[in-house]
């Protein structure tokens, strides 16, 4: 039988977090080895921001971050921020941009930011393995040995850098909760986040002409409230703001949406009623709105009257069409399209300050895989790399 392979640290997972912390445990000098079943690394680094790779939020902070513990993203946040990974892109020569509410993106290919990791992996002295799966794992006295598809290992420090169960066709799974799970810690329930929502038969059926129309609206889940695109799609509604409110929204759930939020369209219609009334509602809603929503709601709060014949409350009731509309979405997408993973491994059984697992010493969790999880624009990338240089510095 082949002696295992010895290591000081093994990171389970070759995406953001399981690179950051590769790199930064191979400068500390220790014998790094990164493991992934995929055959390249940072996959979702390379489809991000349409390509172009939105790594980072110049906004990023504590609040914007959904955890059953909100306090625990502080600390890693705080030791390494936005301002210390775009340091290194800048470093790296890598040109970028602020595209709207902070969000960086490069002005070419995301292929730089991996480039960069990989790049700075090898100069860690770290050992990258792809197409590479761990099919066992075990505590062995102050280490773990692993079972790979590539032969045995044994290490010190075991980071756990998986991810969540989002996309699953490149590859995402739930193991990261099972290794958790195993070793005796708790995980947070799971769902799909940051994903379009859908809605039932019947208005969907009312929307279907809508499809592919975007507009920049409010939707408000409660107390939470995004100000961003929506876009009508064939199966219900996506765009920025509603896979945002998708991370707060329950089934069961009403989500109110105003499509064009900085607008009184009552005192809008009340004007121009005034001042042309045989205008049609439709041609002054499509001053505020796109034409085809313009004329779907005109159509059916005020039929083919022109603005002559409508009273005040027709006005008021088409400005609450426009803005004060209430749905109850029937469901989402699922992990197919959802760009994270809420919940995960319980934080209450890590610590902040390391990323360690409190009672299995040598063992972390990093990354999507721990129930943080960012809105969107940067900020789950930007986890990523505080959580994983965090590790790094332990491991």
């Amino acid at each position: 039988m082949n002696r295992p392979s010895a290591a000081d640290v093994v990171v389970i997972g070759a995406g953001a977090a399981g690179m950051m912390c590769a790199i930064e445990a191979g400068r500390r000098g220790r014998r790094v080895v990164l493991i992934d079943h995929a055959r390249a690394p940072g996959e979702k680094i390379r489809i991000s921001g349409g390509g172009r790779c939105n790594f980072t939020n110049l906004d990023a902070a504590p609040r914007n971050y959904l955890s059953a513990n909100a306090g625990f993203c502080i600390s890693a946040l705080k030791r390494f921020t936005q301002h210390d990974f775009v340091r290194r892109v800048e470093a790296r020569g890598i040109a970028y941009h602020e595209k709207t509410l902070g969000q960086l993106f490069c002005d070419g290919s995301s292929r730089q930011i991996v480039d960069m990791l990989t790049d700075e992996l090898r100069a860690a002295g770290a050992e990258l393995k792809l197409s590479t799966s761990v099919t066992g794992y075990e505590r062995t006295g102050d280490g773990f040995t692993l079972a790979t598809t590539e032969g045995a290992l044994t290490c010190r420090s075991l980071v756990i850098a998986t991810g969540g169960k989002s996309i699953p066709k490149m590859g995402a799974t739930g193991f990261g909760y099972e290794v958790a799970e195993r070793f005796g810690l708790k995980v947070q329930s799971t769902r799909p986040g940051l994903v379009p929502l859908t809605l039932d038969p019947a208005l969907l059926e009312r929307l279907a002409p809508l499809a592919g129309v975007g507009v920049e609206a409010r939707l408000r889940h409660g107390k939470t409230r995004f100000d961003e695109g929506l876009l009508f799609t064939h199966r219900g509604l996506s765009g920025p703001a509603v896979l945002q409110i998708s991370s707060y929204w329950r089934e069961g759930d009403e989500i109110e949406v105003a499509l064009a939020p900085s607008k009184d369209v009552f005192t809008h219609l009340r004007t121009a009623r005034a001042a042309n009334g045989r205008q049609a509602p439709a041609t002054v809603l499509a001053g505020l709105l796109p034409k085809r929503l313009a004329q779907m709601i005109a159509d059916r709060e005020a039929g083919a009257r022109n603005l002559a014949d409508l009273s005040d409350k027709v006005l008021q009731r088409i400005d609450g069409a426009v803005n004060g509309w209430k749905l109850k979405p029937t469901g989402s997408e699922g992990y197919r399209t959802a760009e994270v993973t809420l919940g995960g491994v319980d934080t209450d059984g890590l610590d902040s300050r390391t990323m360690q697992a409190r009672d299995v010493p040598g063992l972390y969790f990093i990354g999507e895989v721990v129930d943080v999880t960012g809105w969107l624009g940067g900020y789950n990338f930007q986890w990523a790399w505080s959580s994983g240089w965090v590790a790094g510095q332990c491991a």
